[in-house]
């Protein structure tokens, strides 16, 4: 991310939701802010902000957004069950 913005904080809420809701107590989370750390942003070649990056298991996968459409996030991030997520049931 890149500072406090509405767009990284909706990014954040995003994934907390989907991880809680396919994968919960199985996973952590680690937030970095691109603009206090740059040098981080670098190593891991972050170009546009917010980014995800699914670091396992492998193969890593990243997605850019503020992930708000949850099927689409989820099935980016090989999280199971993407097409049951329980806010788009019908």
């Amino acid at each position: 991310m890149a500072g406090q913005t509405e767009r990284s904080q909706a990014a954040v809420a995003n994934l907390r939701l989907l991880c809680e809701s396919m994968v919960p107590g199985r996973y952590e989370l680690e937030v970095i802010d691109a603009a206090e750390r740059p040098d981080v942003a670098a190593e891991e070649r972050i170009l546009a902000t917010p980014t995800v990056v699914r670091l396992a298991p492998l193969p890593q996968r990243r997605v850019i957004g503020d992930l708000s459409d949850h099927s689409r996030a989820a099935a980016a991030l090989g999280l199971p069950e993407a097409d049951a997520l329980p806010s788009e049931r019908r």
